[in-house]
């Protein structure tokens, strides 16, 4: 596709590049000329310039949804570095930071603006970018609008939407795993024409993959593979945070420059430890999923998979950080039947009870009209986890039953930089006799007043607007340090079911049919795993990218065309004597026992917050079957309550 000299221009003198890598310059063309488009870029296949050169060539703004806040704030520093006007509206920024934003957008300043998904809940920032001239509707990681995609978030349902509402002029999707079932979603979703979806090869020949069996040797079989194969830097994928710290020191103590990486470290920590890496030649990082979006370096010579990748969207995700300058790069996925069981349970762990689901339903819909809910609250109410209630809130919102407001705080904590006299003596009349109230409201700790909102409105006998609104206008004026509490997220019932009983068994089916497909994607890393087969032609086939012949560089090639032996899965064995012990601990809490689901997850170590309200994550009994395979033990819970 011919671009046009200015684009070319573009490519040279702003982002000081000779040459458009595979794919790029058709996505351009297509949404310079006016078409919504998808790419599917391999990681580290450029999918970011297919937005911001043509951002800079169109007349309104660019706006760029993204998940990740360290990889917008990334982009937007090196936009800036570029000489190219960006911004973006995030969790982190401060009241006075967003203030300023938001007057730049409006000025027409910005040419690209990044948001997460969560922003589009914000009703004040939706209506203002509904005032804007929208030329282009960015989506990075777009797979996760699909149900049938591995990393599904509900937030992105509501993204084709608002970018209708918002009369964007052409959308662009951007992803780099997609099945064609899960493309198709896309395609759908963002009214994009199949000839404008582009995808580059998925194919990378210079990785070589390999499966080797592990079943209780996986520390020994790492430490001489690093040994024997590794020159350069390396990742180390696994589960759980406590592994990732557990191997780092064991890898440390045999000689190898290794550090951990995961969600639960100090962002401070995080970012010490990605500068540390990148730097690097011999550097090992272990770590969980947390690790990689965003990371900048070509010469990763080798990415390791300790623990089963959950599916192949994120095996294929995670090994293609590996060898991205061309260089030959090991991808070895280390194959233990024990971690089968444990991510099926992460999986059954998220799935709601009916009664869970009939609780929430006749809480949001059975009652008032207007509704602000802290959902952590409903969340314990009701045991539901964060990501299961914002996924049923999102369902319920998409099918009319509720809709949306800007999330409000129930609490301001606020510190006086001035003497409330001196505050005061700035107003007159009306305005300081309100001011008066609303101090009288605070209660004071050490350094800190909390303001209850609702409380300060009634007692002022105003709207809570208006004391927010007077909070707002001393912390502009450095009268106030303020810092909020108590989110709670505002909804306004639309319309009720006409059968609730009805509404609440296809919810929790939806969710049960969620489940499956967690449980299916796990399955088929195993099925990879022992395939009778190329697996890198069975990758392929899966993302709709089959090869024409073998590879001749994975481990079923390289065996002579043998598959590798993969040890069964143990055969599940409860002891008689600890099901004595957890029967009798349900006769002591009837709630188990009427919920049967509840009490698999309580044995399977699979955390609800019904079970840590009640600190039953602290018994001696919570996780004794976290090795057993959740539906067996939840079969054995069901035959002996009946």
């Amino acid at each position: 596709m011919n671009l046009t000299p200015e684009a070319r221009q573009t490519l040279q003198e702003t982002f000081k590049l000779d040459a458009f890598r595979a794919g790029q310059e058709q996505v351009i063309g297509n949404l310079l000329a006016g078409r919504s488009a998808a790419a599917v870029f391999p990681t580290g296949g450029g999918k970011s310039l297919c937005y911001q050169l043509p951002a800079l060539l169109l007349p309104g703004v660019t706006i760029v949804v993204s998940p990740l806040i360290a990889l917008m704030k990334e982009q937007v520093e090196r936009l800036r570095s570029l000489g190219i006007a960006a911004s973006s509206l995030d969790s982190t920024l401060s009241g006075e930071e967003v203030r300023h934003v938001m007057a730049d957008l409006r000025t027409g300043t910005i040419k690209l603006l990044y948001l997460s998904p969560e922003r589009f809940n914000n009703e004040r920032t939706r209506e203002a970018l509904l005032r804007l001239r929208v030329s282009l509707f960015a989506v990075d990681e777009a797979h996760c609008i699909s149900e049938w995609g591995h990393n599904f978030r509900p937030d992105y349902l509501k993204l084709a939407r608002f970018a209708r509402r918002c009369q964007a002029e052409r959308i662009l999707a951007l992803t780099a795993t997609a099945t064609p079932e899960v493309l198709g979603d896309i395609s759908r979703g963002f009214d994009i024409a199949p000839e404008a979806i582009t995808r580059t090869g998925f194919h990378r020949p210079n990785l070589r993959l390999y499966v080797t069996p592990a079943a209780g040797d996986r520390d020994q079989i790492l430490e001489s593979h690093l040994r024997e194969r590794l020159q350069g830097a390396a990742i180390v994928y696994v589960t759980r945070q406590q592994t990732a710290e557990d191997l780092a020191k064991r890898l440390t103590t045999s000689g190898f420059k290794a550090r951990c990486y995961h969600a639960g470290l100090p962002p401070a920590d995080r970012a010490s430890i990605q500068d540390w890496f990148a730097a690097s030649s011999e550097a090992i990082v272990v770590a969980t999923i947390a690790f990689g979006m965003g990371i900048d370096k070509s010469d990763i010579r080798a990415v390791y998979h300790y623990n089963l990748p959950k599916s192949l969207e994120n095996y294929s995700q995670e090994i293609g950080r590996a060898g991205r300058d061309g260089e030959p790069a090991d991808c070895e996925m280390l194959v233990s039947p024990e971690d089968l069981a444990r991510l099926e349970n992460f999986a059954y762990g998220d799935t709601p009870t009916l009664s869970a689901v009939r609780g929430l339903l006749q809480e949001v819909l059975g009652g008032a009209d207007d509704l602000a809910l802290n959902l952590y609250e409903l969340g314990n109410t009701h045991d539901l986890r964060p990501s299961v209630l914002t996924t049923l809130l999102t369902y319920l919102e998409l099918d009319g039953y509720l809709e949306s407001g800007t999330p409000i705080y129930s609490r301001y904590q606020f510190q006086p930089l001035a003497t409330s006299a001196e505050i005061l003596d700035r107003f007159e009349g009306e305005r300081r006799e309100f001011l008066e109230i609303l101090f009288r409201q605070a209660t004071k700790a050490r350094t800190w007043f909390t303001l209850d909102i609702d409380q300060t409105a009634q007692a002022t006998g105003s709207t809570r607007e208006r004391v927010v609104r007077a909070v707002d206008y001393l912390t502009e004026q450095n009268l106030l340090t303020v810092r909020v509490d108590g989110l709670r997220h505002r909804y306004r019932k639309l319309r009720a079911p006409a059968d609730g009983e009805a509404l609440a068994t296809e919810l929790q089916g939806r969710m049960v049919q969620r489940e499956s497909r967690e449980i299916g994607r796990i399955r088929q890393v195993m099925a990879f795993a022992g395939l009778d087969g190329c697996q890198a032609d069975y990758l392929g086939a899966y993302f709709g990218e089959p090869l024409v012949g073998r590879c001749g560089r994975c481990s079923w090639c390289r065996n002579g065309g043998n598959p590798v032996m993969i040890p069964g899965r143990f055969a599940a064995s409860i002891a008689p004597d600890l099901w004595d012990k957890a029967l009798a601990f349900s006769v002591e809490h009837t709630d188990l026992r009427a919920e049967p689901r509840l009490f698999a997850r309580f044995l399977c170590g699979l955390p609800s917050p019904r079970l840590q309200q009640r600190k039953l994550t602290r018994h001696a009994l919570f996780g004794v079957l976290e090795d057993e395979p959740f539906a067996e033990v939840l079969q054995t819970v069901e035959e002996a309550l009946r």
